[in-house]
């Protein structure tokens, strides 16, 4: 990779730099190309069949199993107490607790409110969940029966009839989650099949997993008193399963892109093996403190992702490893900070619950969003901010909700109210910055950039085969990248490429018809490498090119009718004030007034001709100020001495040859009145863009810097600033005065 300052280079027409994409190479594929998406196509459709039929099946066996038509809540002591109950016979037993449930002729005794858990994923304690699933597969079995005895404290009981819940039985949230896990499978099936490459499939398995955590998830939101056996079996093997493989494939992932980085194979392999042996441990119960390896590991991935960005970074600073990199960090935080609240909650199971219910599924939720938006970082980066923040708070604020009423016993009210109340807060104060750490800084205000337009838009006009690098040092300036490139290879509209990193812009004809632009200018890494290009920075670029567009327009316009007007001016000066003063000149009463007509009228001459004129040749300006300039000085007995150099024969403005037409009258107006000089040199040198011209005496001046600068010397002071050079006057030794212009990049300035 080139330096950033560096020189720009050339790539041949087919550099992959412009291929950098598959949604490019599909753009140039032609017929074939679309016999190529069509099978994809079909493919996604019956994916999509697929997937929809899972989800039906799914309704249809959760609708069918039976259930009591009641809900149920952990009580302040740890116990199941019933909270709500359509059936007449439950009625009156609200707010009693449940001991036991009967039914041919088994007993099944509820101690406490473990049955209530959804998932044995959240069970800390080894013991614990081993009791979980025996219970769920007791509680399974007897509620499979038509009657069903529910046996309460205090010795009452009611036989209640177990009936299948029906599709409109399922709750709302159950319907929300299966969406949710659709979606991310038709996403992965989408990145799949757009590009089958091993990072994509890498994307969908993690997408899959997550996918399958959703469904799990909206099974347990129907959870009465027991899950069904069969969900109950395959609950913490897949569970822990689904997010070892999600670990994983992240880190196998973050191994191989933005780039694939050394070892690659190694950290794989490492990876996997991991997340495999330790899901198998864990679910065959044979490592003590499973959920606490899990979590852990889970962690540990995480950061072994957000440190091989970062080491992706080092190597190439590409923007996709950064935003990785921090919704590495930000989900890793989330996930911390819910282990940290199950954690804290193990001594109070109510609240426990409510956080391996809640907190979990809001956190799963979270992490499933962000892995919707990773494929469309570069065209949704706004909307992904805001719903990165949105999210995070509310994460964060339920996170802390239930860490407080685990910590400090607060009430729900209470916590719910300090939760929020941290949380905006910390948002409020952080906000910007983080936006600003998602966005990058741009260096390059509104000011600056109207002064780089109509600097560039003037450059344009004069040389518009140099549009290209003009234009490159203004895209430098806004986004800031490390690479800018000029590509022989054209691109038919202002684009971002697939993952973000590059923006490709067709090189604009703005020199007229007479010069035609062809190729293109690639930027890469936008920031210094921090943050992803995105089609909102594609349509900025478009809006530039357009302004600059209008700009040279505009310019042109403008400059047109300045010619226009000085051509009447020209014209009018000829006609009437030349027809005076030739009439003056026969009538002149004495040579030397006939004389003095005929000088002034060769001045008018002068003046009209270089109004009339659009530019000037240097070396025809340099010979009629040498004439001018001859016939004064002798007319006033002064000797002129003139030296003209130049490596170049640049064309001058209208603007500057007036100018300096200007400044070498005064200047020599001055010698000859002032000065009462009796030798003048001049010399004008054009080197390397860069013009000197210099006026030298042997008059009786003194001391310049006591001058009192009047309409003469301010007005050659004001010529050469608009010029953009500097002006001088020195003292000469033994006598006279010497004045120095230097005008600077003279050819850009025009």
């Amino acid at each position: 990779m080139g330096s950033p300052q560096g020189p720009m280079s050339t790539f041949a027409p087919g550099d992959s730099i412009l291929e950098s994409s598959f949604g490019e190479r599909l753009a140039l594929a032609g017929d074939s190309m679309s016999r190529w998406m069509g099978w994809r196509l079909r493919l996604l459709v019956l994916a999509a069949l697929i997937g929809c039929l899972g989800l039906f099946l799914l309704a249809r066996e959760m609708a069918s199993l039976p259930r009591i038509d009641a809900s149920w809540r952990a009580s302040m002591n740890d116990q199941v107490e019933l909270a709500k109950a359509s059936d007449p016979a439950l009625a009156p037993m609200v707010g009693q607790v449940l001991v036991a449930v009967q039914a041919d002729g088994r007993t099944v005794e509820i101690r406490d409110s473990l049955t209530l858990q959804r998932s044995a994923r959240w069970v800390i304690d080894d013991e614990a969940r081993a009791r979980h699933h025996l219970l769920h597969e007791q509680l399974d079995d007897v509620l499979s029966q038509p009657a069903v005895q529910l046996v309460f404290a205090g010795g009452r009981s009611a036989l209640v009839q177990t009936a299948p819940r029906g599709f409109a039985g399922l709750p709302v949230m159950y319907w929300l989650l299966c969406s949710l896990a659709l979606l991310l499978y038709l996403v992965a099936m989408v990145v799949l099949l757009a590009k089958p490459n091993g990072r994509n499939l890498l994307y969908a398995l993690l997408v899959v997993s997550q996918a399958g955590n959703l469904i799990f998830i909206a099974i347990e939101s129907t959870l009465d008193l027991a899950l069904p056996v069969r969900v109950a079996n395959l609950d913490l093997p897949l569970r822990i399963g689904f997010d070892l493989v999600t670990a994983a494939a992240i880190v196998h992932a973050a191994a191989l892109h933005p780039r694939r980085l050394p070892h690659a194979a190694v950290i794989a392999v490492l990876a996997w093996l991991g997340a495999f042996g330790l899901t198998a441990l864990v679910s065959l119960g044979a490592l003590p403190l499973g959920w606490w390896w899990v979590q852990g590991a889970v962690l540990v991935y995480g950061l072994a992702m957000v440190a091989l960005m970062s080491w992706s970074y080092q190597i190439e600073p590409h923007p996709f490893a950064t935003v990785l990199r921090r919704i590495g960090l930000v989900t890793l935080a989330t996930w911390l900070l819910l282990t940290a609240a199950l954690a804290a909650a193990v001594a109070h199971p109510g609240v426990h619950l409510n956080i391996a219910s809640v907190g979990s599924m809001v956190w799963y939720v979270f992490f499933a969003s962000l892995l919707l938006l990773v494929p469309f970082l570069s065209r949704s980066q706004q909307i992904m901010r805001e719903f990165s923040m949105l999210a995070a708070v509310s994460t964060v604020a339920t996170s802390l909700d239930l860490l407080f009423v685990a910590v400090f016993s607060l009430g729900q009210f209470a916590s719910l109210t300090l939760a929020l109340f941290v949380s905006l807060a910390v948002y409020s104060g952080a906000r910007q910055w983080i936006l600003n750490q998602l966005m990058g800084s741009n260096m390059l205000t509104t000011e600056r950039m109207f002064e780089q337009l109509y600097r560039i838009a003037r450059e344009v006009e004069v040389h518009p085969e140099r549009t290209a690098m003009l234009l490159s040092e203004l895209l430098r300036e806004l986004f800031e990248p490390m690479e800018v490139v000029i590509a022989e290879r054209s691109v038919g509209a202002t684009r971002v490429s697939g993952d973000g990193s590059t923006l490709m812009i067709p090189v604009p004809s703005l020199g007229g018809e007479t010069v035609q632009q062809s190729g293109s200018i690639v930027i890469r890494f936008a920031n210094r490498g921090r943050r992803l290009f995105t089609f909102e920075d594609a349509r900025l670029t478009a809006r530039v090119v357009e302004q600059l567009r209008r700009a040279v327009a505009f310019d042109k316009a403008v400059e047109q009718g300045r010619s226009e007007e000085r051509a009447r001016l020209a014209q009018d000066l000829h006609d009437d004030i030349g027809a005076r003063l030739l009439t003056l000149m026969y009538k002149a009463q004495s040579p030397e007034m006939e004389e003095y007509v005929r000088h002034t009228l060769q001045d008018l001459k002068t003046l009209t001709r270089g109004l009339a004129a659009p530019n000037h040749r240097l070396s025809h300006a340099a010979a009629e100020w040498k004439a001018d300039l001859t016939q004064r000085l002798t007319a006033a007995h002064v000797q002129l001495e003139w030296t003209f150099e130049s490596d170049e024969d640049i064309l001058l403005t209208v603007v500057q040859w007036s100018a300096l037409t200007r400044v070498l009258r005064e200047l020599v107006s001055n010698a000859i009145a002032h000065a009462r000089a009796t030798r003048v040199e001049v010399s004008l040198v054009l080197r390397k863009d860069r013009l000197d011209l210099q006026v030298l005496d042997n008059g009786e001046g003194r001391n310049p810097r006591a001058w009192s600068h009047g309409l003469g010397l301010g007005g050659v002071r004001k010529r050469v600033k608009q010029l953009g050079g500097e002006v001088e006057w020195r003292e000469l030794s033994p006598r006279g005065i010497g004045c120095r212009v230097t005008i600077r990049e003279l050819s850009s300035r025009a």
